[in-house]
């Protein structure tokens, strides 16, 4: 198969025949879902769509590394061409690589002045000028209505300018479903005069729904009956059975910890000897057992996480250490399990529903975010999962989220170490750790 036919099973391509003329120069799609459900890899199909139609992409990527995007499409591309018998792949992906350009940013922040710089340098640089402008991790939920308005008008404005459509990805919440027509939910609710079209990824039991919420600004927007691969975004059939047919490669996964001594350590270690990305949260004074890619919280970072002592010993039934170290700890939980799809811990689970120790903090947020939440009991000697009401012993579990916490305690016991390698091992086959 050639590489039209290819891109002629883009969700995109298919998408746009529902949609009024694909996106355009100067307008503005955005990709919505909550965390997990497939946003950046819905972005890559859409950055692969123009580059196998020979335009040029720049990928904006934040609180990403540019080894992470690559490792996206890679995964996308060899899922594609897998699928669809691509024939002179190499080709197709120098072919595709070649007019692409990736700028990473290791914060949250995306100026308009900031995204001006970027393509201004590769314009000179390397005589680069993108005909599609995608950004992935654009945090709508720091600014206010006003302020996110302003910033993007001024996206818009300068994607026009270019000659560029322009997509950006927008994190909701597990509450916000998005089923009212001409209407986005938070953090994107009042902005729809500036957004395009949007679309809304709803997880189902074995793929991904897509729904279309604008449409350029249409009353009537037709109906999208799109079924998406949960893991690759591609385009799936009911008779397919999603899960078990096509699994993302390791380097597609990130593992978000804190580097702590014990059950944090070993994560780490067996995530970097299995191929996965990591992500490892400290701050300033703190040195992490785990050196692998650390992220130095500043003090504005760590204040996201801030929680009172009055509502952290209501949740969690018991008092913790009012110093700044014991404080700073507990806000890069915040961080681990934010962004996270599911939260995978190693400690005791007791009997008022908690789980012992400070890590206990990251099973409560993940609680309180309604993610899945498994805790490996030490003392049991058996994996747990929060059912909604009580910890429910489970079966030792899979990963299957792309970006997960792992967390525990300092004091990891041979089972708790077992608990851990087994766990990647049914995740993403043997490894061995150093």
């Amino acid at each position: 198969m050639y590489r039209k036919e290819v891109n002629a099973q883009s969700p995109l391509r298919i998408l746009q025949k529902s949609i009024h003329g694909g996106l355009g120069k100067g307008n503005l799609g955005v990709v919505m879902a909550r965390a997990g459900v497939g946003k950046t890899a819905c972005l890559v199909h859409i950055a692969l769509d123009d580059l196998m139609r020979e335009r040029p992409v720049l990928h904006v990527a934040l609180e990403q590394t540019v080894d992470h995007v690559e490792s996206w499409y890679d995964a996308i591309f060899d899922d594609l061409a897998r699928q669809t018998g691509l024939d002179d792949i190499e080709e197709v992906r120098k072919l595709c690589a070649s007019r692409r350009m990736i700028v990473a940013f290791t914060d949250h922040d995306l100026f308009p002045q900031r995204l001006e710089k970027a393509v201004e340098m590769f314009r000179q640089n390397l005589d680069f000028s993108p005909e599609a402008i995608v950004v992935d991790g654009y945090d709508w939920a720091t600014h206010a209505v006003a302020e996110n308005a302003a910033m993007v008008g001024a996206f818009k404005a300068f994607a026009k300018m270019c000659g560029a459509e322009l997509w950006m990805t927008a994190q909701t919440h597990r509450e916000n479903t998005g089923e009212l027509p001409g209407k986005v939910p938070p953090p994107c609710d009042g902005l729809e005069s500036l957004i395009d079209v949007a679309i809304f990824l709803s997880p189902e039991r074995d793929h991904v729904a897509v729904k279309l919420l604008v449409d350029h600004g249409a009353p009537d927007l037709p109906e999208v009956n799109l079924r998406l691969h949960p893991d690759t975004l591609r385009i799936t059939t009911d008779a397919e059975s999603a899960r078990g047919i096509v699994s993302m490669p390791a380097s597609a996964y990130t593992l978000l910890s804190g580097g702590a001594q014990g059950a944090e350590a070993e994560f780490g270690a067996c995530a970097e000897a299995s191929g996965l990305a990591e992500m490892t949260f400290s701050f300033a004074g703190r040195r992490p057992a785990r050196s692998r890619c650390v992220v130095v919280l500043s003090d504005k970072e760590l204040a996201q996480g801030a929680v009172s002592s009055v509502y952290l010993e209501a949740h969690m039934h018991r008092a913790y250490p009012k110093t700044p170290l014991f404080e700073k700890t507990l806000q890069s939980i915040w961080h681990q399990v934010n962004t996270a799809g599911e939260v995978f811990t190693i400690g005791v689970n007791l009997p008022d529903g908690t789980v012992k120790g400070g890590t206990g903090w990251a099973a409560e947020l993940g609680r309180h975010f309604s993610k899945p939440v498994h805790v490996y009991d030490q003392e049991r000697k058996a994996w747990h999962k929060w059912d909604g009401h009580e910890w429910a012993i489970e079966k030792p579990p899979v990963i299957t989220q792309r970006r997960f916490c792992g967390t525990g305690t300092r004091f990891l016991s041979d089972d708790g170490k077992a608990a851990i390698h087994g766990l990647f091992e049914r995740s993403f086959g043997p490894f061995t750790t150093a």
